[in-house]
């Protein structure tokens, strides 16, 4: 049996040569697809779905139905307003998410994301404010808490044998307390007006062209890492996307991408922390998808003890994964710290663990390990937010807002439980 695919009676006879009469040769299904033109790419997209491999579609889907909704409620929620402030109040949960993503595709959960958030604010607002250490400095020293805090969690699950929930829940209650601590008897510390933090979410490019460069740069960025990934298949050998496809795809990419900019162009210009975030997600998206590190967390993911058989250091990927949550905490205990600008006993509480579990899910992370890409928690974060919005919109209390996310949250779950379930018959879990 090969997997080579003919050109010519030639190669094909070549290629016999050897073999039991009446072997068939086995064709890679993506050739298949490509060459049936658009009648196989819609037969593989309904292939896709009977399978359960659904991808990002349920979410995208999702937030299409959220914005017809509430549109038809009130005009303004898509007004550049709006959606400006929409994605700058993503940005806090989303970065969590980032983190939480990176846990659950070990197949475990981190429930002091949100405690360490705001333990990391508070350290911030004391070293910068009340010491009086330069901020730059105290940033750092806030985020490397953050880090320090999830590696601790990290060292107690793969190295002592703690379960992740309990050394997580004790984190939980651990790193709030400390934060109090820290935060004193004033319970709240306000953090400088002009300072690095409060600009996180509050400066804006208001030049035009910085929001459609970027739009620019990303689109061709992608064009031409699509380009390259095509030669280097057709280097090796392997199917590759054709010009056209490639063509197809960056046309796709660049209406939503240049459609945000204006957005931006139409308020108040590129947010600053809108860009953060983008690059934060590239990032990680690149270290899971593209690195060996990133293969090693997938695999350990998927089974710890085959990924052990394998040589994989099972217990430091554990400990760096947990690691990454800690400092993704701290990273978006920041920007919460800088919607308010300040660092309060509040920080960190009240339905933000929920919200940044709940996005990394919503946006198509698998809770059962081994599946999910740090996009999720861009889009999960965006529906989570623009539920809120529209609730806030129509001037709908919180109650009604938290109950449907937590509906939203469940069907996620379901859509996930249904998909890994049709995958196995399908054999291709």
């Amino acid at each position: 049996m090969t997997t080579d695919t003919p050109t010519s009676s030639e190669e094909t006879a070549g290629n016999g040569a050897g073999k039991a009469e009446g072997a068939v040769d086995m064709v890679d299904p993506r050739l298949l697809v490509r060459q049936q033109g658009f009648k196989g790419y819609v037969d593989e997209l309904v292939r896709r779905v009977r399978t359960g491999e659904l991808g990002s579609i349920p979410v995208v889907v999702g937030l299409i139905v959220i914005a017809i909704v509430f549109q038809v409620q009130d005009s303004a929620f898509l007004s550049a307003n709006n959606l400006s402030d929409l994605f700058i109040l993503s940005t806090g949960t989303g970065l969590i998410a980032v983190g939480i993503v990176f846990i659950l595709i070990l197949g475990e959960i981190d429930l002091s994301v949100g405690s360490v958030s705001g333990m990391s604010a508070a350290v911030l607002a004391v070293l910068n404010i009340n010491q009086g250490m330069t901020e730059w400095l105290a940033l750092l020293l806030a985020i490397l808490t953050g880090m320090a805090a999830g590696a601790l969690h990290g060292f107690f699950f793969a190295k002592i044998g703690v379960p992740a929930f309990v050394v997580t829940l004790a984190g939980l209650l651990g790193w709030n307390g400390l934060m109090l601590q820290i935060l004193g008897s004033s319970g709240t510390i306000n953090l400088d007006d002009d300072g690095i933090v409060a600009k996180l979410t509050n400066y804006y490019f208001t030049d035009k062209a910085a929001a459609m460069g970027l739009a620019t740069v990303a689109v061709l960025a992608f064009l031409g890492l699509s380009l390259l990934d095509a030669r280097r298949r057709q280097a090796a050998g392997v199917p590759s996307r054709p010009l056209t496809e490639i063509i197809l795809r960056t046309v796709v990419l660049a209406v939503p991408v240049y459609a945000a900019a204006m957005v931006f162009n139409s308020y108040k210009g590129l947010p600053l922390g809108v860009v953060i975030f983008l690059a934060v997600v590239v990032l990680s998206d690149f270290v899971l998808r593209r690195t060996s590190y990133g293969r090693k967390v997938y695999a350990v993911g998927g089974s710890s003890e085959a990924a052990a058989r394998a040589g994989i250091n099972v217990p430091l990927i554990r400990i760096s994964v947990f690691s990454i949550a800690g400092t993704m905490a701290a990273v978006g205990g920041m920007f919460y710290a800088s919607q308010i600008n300040a660092a309060n006993q509040s920080s960190g509480a009240g339905s933000l663990l929920m919200n940044c579990i709940a996005a990394a899910v919503i946006g198509g992370t698998s809770l059962f390990g081994g599946r999910g890409k740090t996009w999720s928690a861009l889009l999960g974060a965006l529906v989570i937010q623009s539920i809120n919005s529209g609730m806030a919109l129509l001037g709908t209390g919180s109650a009604v807002r938290d109950m449907i996310t937590g509906a939203v949250l469940l069907a996620a779950v379901v859509i996930d439980s249904v998909s890994r379930r049709t995958q196995k018959t399908a054999g291709r879990a």
